[in-house]
């Protein structure tokens, strides 16, 4: 859902030295076409139909075609139907997308959201015992990997939760100009692991919603409903939250931000989690900062940007040793450029340790950071299944 840390990319690039993130976008074909580890899926707006609820363990290609006139999203959760194990979003009508995840043993659901709304079509999936391993040639450099990474991201959400603690306090102290200012330092700490974050369906909602996304019914809380707050000038007609209002949505954000560090910290990562949390954070990028409609009020969105490719760097640059013993070396020379080509983009709209306003942007030069991501996302989309 849909910034920065002041650490350097080089900084995040030593303490990671290995990850990575996919989907691709090729056309489907084929209703598994003999292939026990691929799995059709055709979605439209009322029907999810799956060519198989049972595979072995290993990897498995979703193939996901769109029929319906939404837009769709496709989901493989754990047993508890909230942990999001792989997903594919944004897949537009008459569409396809593959997801590429290494499942192991036991029980789990899939899910397609038409509209992207609501719980989704859902039904149970099984995934039984077999002998496929990883690769024993690869296999240090895949735990260094996994390791790494989950390191990272530990680090990142004890950062975020630092820094919204201090948010906190000065929200309801009514320090409005020291929150202002805290805002968008400490959300480049959940950018950087938002698709892990999002895996918790509980708490993303909770914590990341917004107001054009609320679902009727749905009760708004998180940091944008604080975001808003902090700069209602573009609210109209907005009535300001009261000391004990503050108060209430404060403490909610932190409550919900120590039970999503308490979950992260005893977490650990396989290497297509890794490849697909990614590209994933791409997609993110792609679908809220690059559009500026994630930081509505604030116009933080760049900040935003920066820490979503942070997050998708720092886990392609540690599968890329995976990916270039595997013999895919020109796939990672341009996965290598188009991220340069990128961060150099960005870099021009730097100010001071931050970023410009979303809104300080010429059209043109939003549109050559569209273009700029969507020249990445093309190859990024091809990495789960080269490393997997």
């Amino acid at each position: 859902m849909n910034l920065r840390h002041l650490a350097t990319g080089a900084s995040l690039a030593l303490l990671l030295p290995g990850l990575a993130a996919c989907t691709s976008n090729s056309p489907t074909t084929g209703g598994g076409g003999g292939d026990d580890r691929t799995v059709t899926v055709a979605s439209s707006d009322d029907a999810c139909e799956i060519s198989s609820t049972e595979v072995p363990a290993g990897p498995v290609t979703f193939k996901v075609t769109n029929s319906g006139s939404k837009v769709t999203e496709f989901y493989l959760l754990g047993e508890d139907g909230l942990r999001i194990v792989g997903e594919v979003e944004n897949i537009g009508p008459q569409l396809s997308r593959d997801l590429v995840v290494n499942v192991p043993a036991g029980s789990y659901s899939t899910a397609c959201k038409p509209g992207m709304k609501g719980d989704g079509i859902r039904a149970d999936f099984t995934v039984t015992k077999s002998d496929t391993t990883v690769d024993p040639g690869d296999q240090a450099s895949v735990e260094q990997a996994e390791t790494n990474y989950a390191t990272y991201v530990k680090d990142q959400s004890d950062q975020l939760l630092t820094k919204t603690t201090t948010f906190v306090d000065l929200y309801e102290a009514g320090k409005d100009d020291e929150a202002r200012d805290l805002y968008a330092k400490a959300r480049v700490h959940w950018e950087r692991i938002e698709t892990v974050a999002e895996s918790f369906g509980d708490l993303d909602p909770k914590m990341d919603a917004r107001e054009a996304d609320l679902e009727p019914g749905q009760k708004w809380t998180g940091w944008h409903r604080i975001e808003k707050d902090l700069w209602p000038e573009e609210a109209k007609d907005y009535t300001a939250l009261t000391d004990a209002e503050r108060t209430t949505y404060g403490q909610d954000l932190l409550k919900n931000t120590k039970t999503l560090d308490k979950r992260i910290q005893k977490m650990t990562f396989t290497i297509d989690q890794i490849a697909n949390g990614s590209r994933g954070l791409l997609e993110e990028v792609a679908t809220g900062k690059v559009t500026g409609e994630e930081e509505i009020w604030s116009h933080t969105d760049l900040w935003d940007f920066q820490a979503n490719v942070d997050g998708a760097k720092v886990g392609y640059d540690g599968v890329r040793p995976i990916l270039v013993a595997k013999g895919e070396k020109d796939l990672a020379k341009q996965l290598d450029a188009r991220f340069e080509e990128l961060q150099k983009l960005l870099d021009q709209h730097k100010e001071g340790e931050g970023f410009v306003l979303y809104t300080d942007l010429t059209k043109d030069e939003v549109k050559d950071l569209s273009d700029a991501v969507n020249a990445l996302s093309e190859p990024l989309s091809k990495l789960t299944a080269a490393v997997v």
